[in-house]
């Protein structure tokens, strides 16, 4: 792993994950990046939404049944949290430029090349998923494969630069006022999901509530600005070489667009999976959906399960070997059951680690 005399490393208790926090300086600024594993597997970089982190954003998937064995076993998790979203982060001064989405992406380059490493696997979600779609554009010989959940590509329409400048406005005046954080869980959340089956909040909600409590104004904003001045992707998605999967909820905001994404890239290289009854925040509100499409994304680089993780008829073969067997449990395999439209997966890659 590189060091910078620049990044200085945090040992955080509080969080789920365990793992260590390090706050590398960049050229356009400071980004905290919360690490799992060992840093001798491959790699694996997450971005959240706005206003999330990767505990806000991503603990659902992580800590969900079978998680540990295809995730966690298999990778080092990176996890990359936007200017000033990391837990007790201060107020960005005023007087630091506005970044753009490239500058963004191009963050997320430094930080590769501040713990060395050369090619990632990359899981993002809406606002973090276009920021990696971005960066795979801009350093294609970095990516081995893209995870989008409810992806944005396009430029925002006059309505939805309208609606984040509103939005903008609510942060300057009111900060994290509860019709902000009502906006933002329409954004991550189903209906169902926000109000339950008699008017109550679910549990994932009052916990994202309670974590959008902590985030700085000033900073949210700033991320959202740089979101609302995105350029459009499209013309260039054909020319990403990786494999994607993108995920989407049938109730999120950006459905049309994320499924529009998918037909860009092309079915060659892109396999869409749309969640039932689901908001943008699938990581969330339906992680167990994602696993079984994970894994057979994964197979095609020749990843699998760790077998002391899977059934005890395992056969005890090297869990990245291509030829090992697969270990999905027989009731994972009815997409219905989980409640998703799964399109076949042709994800066969021949790349090396």
């Amino acid at each position: 792993m590189g060091h910078s005399s620049d990044s200085v490393s945090i040992a955080i208790d509080m969080v789920p994950f365990g793992g260590k926090e390090f706050l590398v300086k960049t050229s356009r600024g400071s980004l905290s990046v919360f690490v799992c594993g060992d840093p001798e597997k491959p790699a694996l970089i997450t971005y959240p939404d706005v206003a999330l982190n990767y505990i806000s954003c991503f603990q659902g998937l992580f800590v969900c049944p079978d998680a540990d064995s295809l995730l966690l076993q298999n990778f080092c998790i990176y996890h990359i949290d936007a200017p000033g979203h990391e837990l007790g982060a201060n107020v960005i001064s005023s007087d630091v430029p506005l970044l753009s989405v490239d500058d963004l992406a191009d963050q997320v380059a430094e930080v590769l090349d501040f713990f060395g490493l050369k090619r990632v696997l990359c899981l993002g979600v809406t606002a973090g998923a276009y920021i990696l779609t971005l960066f795979a554009m801009k350093y294609n010989e970095r990516v081995l494969g893209l995870i989008l959940v409810s992806p944005v590509c396009k430029a925002p329409t006059w309505a939805e630069w309208l609606y984040n400048k509103v939005l903008m406005n609510l942060l300057y005046f009111y900060g994290m006022c509860g019709v902000l954080k009502e906006c933002l869980l329409q954004r991550y959340f189903s209906k169902e999901l926000r109000y339950g089956m008699h008017g109550a909040e679910s549990e994932i909600v009052q916990a994202c509530l309670k974590l959008l409590d902590e985030r700085q104004s000033p900073n949210v904003m700033r991320f959202l600005q740089a979101i609302n001045r995105r350029h459009d992707l499209m013309e260039d998605l054909k020319k990403l070489k990786c494999k994607t999967l993108i995920f989407v909820g049938e109730c999120s905001p950006f459905h049309a667009e994320s499924v529009h994404m998918s037909t860009k890239i092309g079915r060659k290289n892109c396999t869409l999976v749309e969640v039932k009854a689901c908001g943008s925040l699938v990581t969330e509100e339906h992680p167990l959906a994602m696993l079984v499409p994970i894994e057979f994304f994964l197979l095609g680089f020749g990843f699998q399960r760790q077998p002391h993780f899977a059934s005890s008829s395992s056969n005890g073969s090297n869990p990245s070997s291509p030829s090992s067997q697969s270990c999905i449990a027989p009731e994972l395999l009815s997409p219905e059951g989980l409640g998703i439209k799964l399109k076949p997966i042709k994800t066969r890659a021949d790349i090396g680690i």
